[in-house]
């Protein structure tokens, strides 16, 4: 997982901290936030729609910068009263219901103003508008108060980390209907934030623009904000003809709907399922950014807001069935960042995929090591193996022939870091005291150590990156085939069967049915039971026997909570629930143990896992599934405990219930042939009926219609236009 994120659940658990983890604010998950994303830019306010000081990440962002720390608006010096507040299901558009409360000095019964308040935030610019209504019987007068503050701190600091030395502000200045704030960092770059107002303001000052606002009985009035963020070497902003809401809002919903329209539509006789899938699949929308190279899933608000290569790998192979657009995108951009030399401040090495993208002043200037930072030991195999499996699902040979040197380069990378390994297997070590101790996805500082809680030495070899490794020489294996380089082929499979016997040796702990979390430096297993296992399942490596045995560990109520796969079992010395990642449930990581299970015959366990994690959404505000749950046990008539700082969105856990669902159908889509396969498909026992509408295959487009029928699970192919053919099979084991 992204960087920070190895001390946020020591600051909550007693363990270490890492220099530039986030430190838990004030606000929390329960807290409701409501998040706005476009690009490069995002806004966090709370239910009200305010951005207050104090609250760690409320504002608005732009490329790395907050440039809107507060943001309150009053009604004759008092804050509105809360109706309602949601953010639509497309994610473009925060509403607001707010009402005038019993205000000193105010000669307004209570209840009387409705004050409709609604947020689109569009290419760096946060579009708001108020909608006032007299609902009275009488005229009304009062004052209606912005508040402003524009502090221009980085994410970083935004985040917890301490700076001996800042840049200037500028003196705000004034318009008659525009406020602009302005910043020139240490990096000479000037940020600016200009906020206009619609109409003219009664008042105006350095840090709020007041309206008196009349109203007649029953009558009604708009006020608009535009919000624009803006940075330049130069400090000089070139003009443009400002846009207002009405402009803002249909162009943000043209844009959504063309991309959404990729996606197809899932529908089924449970409505909780139906607002799960609706609002994960408009989370992981939102998270898509257009970068320079292509499209990319950024990985969560407010903390991650950028690219990340497992994040987004994790994510497009989640989606992969759905938009295989998305991998497209994220093969595209991590090509283009891979790393090409050594450098051991950016823990990279050639053929090596990054780990994280940051811009931002402490970025640019070097005082944060993330500006393009390769400290993950996975990204790279996980690389192959979504480009093998783009390749399946789409037959986009061309595609990948045009990346087959960046993946021939990730192989090699793979071969030599194995070679110099101590154990012969895929390991790290950080080679810059201020990057990452843990680099797998678990990468918080203590999430590798022995049973009696001992943290280990590098350079460590976790089991999951093997799978990842063995998937990845497999998936290059085909490609290799299809290019027809018949040589390359065979050394890859060879290589990849060496791998899975090298590794049953090395990793299988009869005693815990088990395999070791890690080896150590000294070789030496790590003996705890972990999720990282369940990756296993998910990549092909285990036998069958001790897939078995895996399986029903991680069903275990030691590892099951009830809502999902903890990431460590509660017998363990370093089990707390509260922690990152030493106790903890994750989507993802849950969706992976399911799609590991299923792929060994074990599908009623992935049904268990489906169940327990959409039982946990429909406890969740706005049906969105959040980035990480505590991992406390399953109680009756209680939801999930939630983790206080966890991201919410965020794109792996938003596109989860895709890998869950394509998992219980054993649905997969060979592009070449024009085929969709579905290996012993099931539905939980909650769901009567599923369809699903407007799957592309190639240049056909069909649906899907699934049916309980006597126990089984009945299929209704509809081809509308080209050709594909459904083939269903039974008693299948999905290897």
């Amino acid at each position: 997982m992204p960087e920070t994120r190895s001390g946020t659940s020591e600051a909550t658990g007693g363990g270490l901290q890492h220099p530039h983890s986030v430190h838990p604010g004030r606000e929390s998950i329960d807290d409701g936030v409501r998040v706005l994303k476009d690009g490069e830019s995002f806004a966090v306010f709370d239910r009200h729609g305010d951005a207050i000081p104090g609250r760690s990440s409320h504002g608005v962002y732009a490329d790395g910068t907050r440039h809107l720390s507060m943001l309150i608006l009053s009604i004759g010096g008092c804050r509105p009263l809360l109706l309602k507040s949601t953010i639509h299901p497309d994610n473009i558009l925060l509403a607001i219901d707010l009402t005038n409360p019993d205000c000193p000095g105010l000669d307004i019964e209570a209840d009387t103003v409705h004050v409709f308040r609604s947020k689109v935030l569009r290419e760096g610019t946060l579009h708001e508008r108020l909608r006032l209504t007299n609902h009275g019987l009488v005229p009304v007068r009062f004052p209606l108060t912005y508040r402003f503050a524009a502090d221009f701190v980085d994410l970083f600091e935004v985040r917890g980390s301490q700076r001996t030395q800042r840049g200037r502000h500028l003196e705000p200045k004034l318009g008659d209907t525009t406020l602009r704030f302005g910043y020139v960092g240490l990096d000479d770059v000037v940020r600016l934030t200009e906020i206009a107002c619609c109409p003219r303001p009664t008042r105006l000052s350095a840090g709020a623009i007041e309206l008196d606002v009349e109203l007649e009985a029953k009558a009604s009035m708009s006020i608009e904000l535009a919000i624009a963020c803006a940075s330049t070497p130069s400090g000089i902003v070139v003009p443009e003809e400002r846009r207002w809401f009405d402009e803002a809002y249909p162009d943000r919903k043209h844009r959504r709907a063309a991309r959404r329209a990729r996606c197809p539509r899932i529908r089924s006789s449970s409505l909780s399922f139906d607002r799960w899938i609706d609002r994960s699949v408009g989370d992981v929308y939102m998270m898509i950014s257009d970068t320079a190279n292509g499209p990319y899933p950024y990985a969560g608000v407010p903390w991650y807001s950028t690219v990340f290569g497992r994040d987004g790998i994790l994510t497009a192979l989640s989606m992969l069935w759905v938009d295989p657009g998305i991998a497209r995108g994220v093969l595209d951009v991590l090509a283009a960042t891979q790393a090409f030399e050594r450098d051991d401040v950016r823990d990279a090495q050639p053929g090596k995929i990054v780990h994280e993208l940051r811009t931002g002043e402490m970025a640019e200037l070097g005082e944060i090591p993330f500006g393009r930072y390769y400290g993950t030991v996975d990204a790279t195999p996980l690389f192959v193996v979504l480009a093998g499996a783009y390749l399946e699902r789409t037959g986009d040979l061309a595609t990948v022939r045009r990346l087959w040197t960046h993946l021939e380069q990730a192989l090699a990378w793979i071969d030599a870091n194995a070679s110099s390994s101590p154990t012969g297997f895929v390991s790290y070590a950080a080679t810059n005291a201020s990057g990452l101790v843990q680099q797998g996805w678990k990468d918080s500082t203590t999430s590798v150590f022995d049973h009696d809680g001992r943290l280990v030495e590098p350079p460590i070899a976790l089991c999951e990156v093997q799978g990842y490794v063995f998937a990845a020489r497999r998936a290059a294996t085909v490609i290799a085939h299809q290019l027809g380089d018949e040589a390359r082929a065979r050394a890859l499979e060879d290589a990849a069967e060496g791998l899975r016997a090298r590794f049953e040796q090395a990793f299988w702990l009869p005693e815990l049915g088990t395999y070791a979390l890690a080896l150590a430096g000294d070789g030496l297993p790590c003996r705890v039971w972990t999720s990282n296992a369940g990756h296993c399942l998910w990549s092909g490596i285990p036998s069958p026997d001790h897939a078995a045995q895996v399986g029903a560990m991680l069903l275990d109520p030691r590892m099951f909570s009830g809502w999902g796969v903890r990431t460590l079992a509660t017998h363990e010395v370093r089990y707390n629930p509260m922690s990152y990642h030493n106790g903890s449930v994750w989507p993802h990581d849950t969706a992976l143990c399911a799609a590991g299970l299923a792929r060994y015959g074990m599908t009623e366990g992935a049904l268990a896992l489906l169940t327990g994690l959409h039982d946990a959404s429909s406890y969740m505000d706005l049906h969105r599934m959040p980035e990480l749950l505590c991992g406390f046990a399953r109680k009756d008539g209680q939801g999930p405990t939630m983790y206080p700082v966890a991201c919410s969105p965020q794109a792996w856990a938003a596109a989860s219930p895709m890998l869950l669902l394509a998992t219980c159908l054993g649905l997969s889509i060979d592009g070449a042939r024009r085929a969709v396969r579905l290996v012993e498909p099931s539905l939980p026992n909650w769901v009567d009926w599923l369809a699903i509408e407007g799957i592309v295959v190639g240049d056909a487009v069909l649906d899907l219609r699934f049916t309980r029928d006597e126990g089984a699970v009945a299929v209704d192919p509809v081809v509308h236009t080209g050709h594909a053919t459904v083939e269903v099979v039974r008693s299948a084991v999905r290897r």
